[in-house]
This record gives structure tokens, sequence and C-alpha cells, in this order.
């Protein structure tokens, strides 16, 4: 059973994800909640949830700082938003809070269940276009990240690791075990041709500056 929970405050924008979710496999279970408040209830009490797909335009709060709140006080569930906003700022904020997917309300059903699968599979997803926005919003991350082959989850463990974080920190903001993030680690040491974390920063910060 796969149980997901979609926060937004229009009613009619909920049914219509429910028809767009149901694609995802015949036990597919859809929770709903229009605020922060019900939101955090049903966390609470249902437990268990395999994805969150938030909207960040929520009345009464700003659902980024909502974000903030899902990834530390249930890390182990994935954040999809979905949100009518892709302004570089937006998008690089959410992702940096720890969102583990955009979508942008624009798009059709069949980008929005991509999204979906691919974080489930435990991946990060962001559309084509909010990937170029994004790079220029994160000062060329985006350039480190195809210079050296790194895929989109192993790209966004390299902004942590360049913030200083640690395997621990990295797997809170991610919703990943320690263990997995260490794999992440040392594949990356291998792309970037290092064997150490102080030698992948220094060299992650070469390549910022060279942008």
């Amino acid at each position: 059973m796969l149980r997901l929970l979609v926060i937004d405050d229009h009613a009619m924008v909920r049914e219509g994800l429910l028809q767009i979710l149901r694609k995802l496999g015949p036990n597919v279970v859809q929770y709903e909640a229009q605020d922060a408040e019900s939101a955090l209830l049903l966390l609470e009490t249902e437990k268990d949830f395999d994805l969150v797909l938030l909207d960040i335009m929520l009345p009464g709060t700003n659902g980024l700082p909502l974000l903030g709140i899902l990834r530390k006080r249930f890390p182990a569930i994935p954040v999809v938003v979905l949100s009518a906003l892709d302004d570089v700022d937006t998008v690089n904020r959410a992702m940096r809070l720890g969102a583990a997917g955009y979508v942008t309300k624009s798009g059709d059903g069949e980008t929005l269940l991509e999204a979906l699968r691919r974080v489930l599979a435990g991946e990060l997803y962001l559309p084509a276009h909010l990937q170029d926005r994004l790079a220029v919003g994160l000062g060329g991350g985006r350039g480190t990240a195809d210079r050296f082959g790194l895929t989109d989850g192993q790209r966004r463990v390299v902004e942590l690791l360049r913030e200083g974080k640690s395997n621990r920190d990295i797997g809170e903001l991610l919703g990943l075990t320690e263990g997995t993030v260490k794999v992440h680690v040392s594949k990356i040491f291998r792309k970037l041709g290092v064997v150490s974390r102080a030698e992948a920063i220094a060299l992650l910060q070469r390549q910022r500056s060279r942008i």
C-alpha cells in the first residue's frame, strides 16, 4: 500500500490530484489536508506515510516554513513541492530546506507522476527547465555536476557537503539513512577523484570560485 498525503487548500486541486495519483498503482491511498495544522495532525496520528505532496501557498502560513518543520519532525518522509511558483529563489529555498522534488502546477500529470516515481525510488527530482534556472541560483552547481558526472541526488549531497554538513545532517535533511549517505559520499569521492571529505570540499570550493 502506498500512502500519500496531499497538502493543498483547494478542494478541486486535491480531487484532480487523486485522479492522477491513482495511476501510480492499484494500492494508492490518498490523505488530504487543507492547512498546516491538519497536515501535522494527520502525520502524527496516521503514521507510515510514503510521501507528502505540498503546496507552499497555503492560507495563513507560507508552506516553506511548513516544509522545514516536516523535514525536522518527519525526516524519513520525502516531500515533493507542487506550486504555481517557479522563481529561482523559491525553488532554491525549497530544495535547501529538504524538498525531494519540485514540480510546477503548470506541468502535466505525467510530469508529476514521473517526479513521484523517482522520489519514491530514492532520487531527487526537478523538471529540466527548473534545473537550468536553479543552476544559476546555485552559482553553477549544475556545471559542477555535469563536469564530474554527478546524478541529481549526488549533486544535492555535494551542495550540503560544501556547506560542511555531516553525514547525519545530510541524512536528516534529505530523508536518507546515514548508511545511504555514506554510499553517496563514497561514490562522489570516486567521481571527484578525492579520498577525504576535506579534499572534496576544497575541490568543490575551487570549482565554485571558477564560476
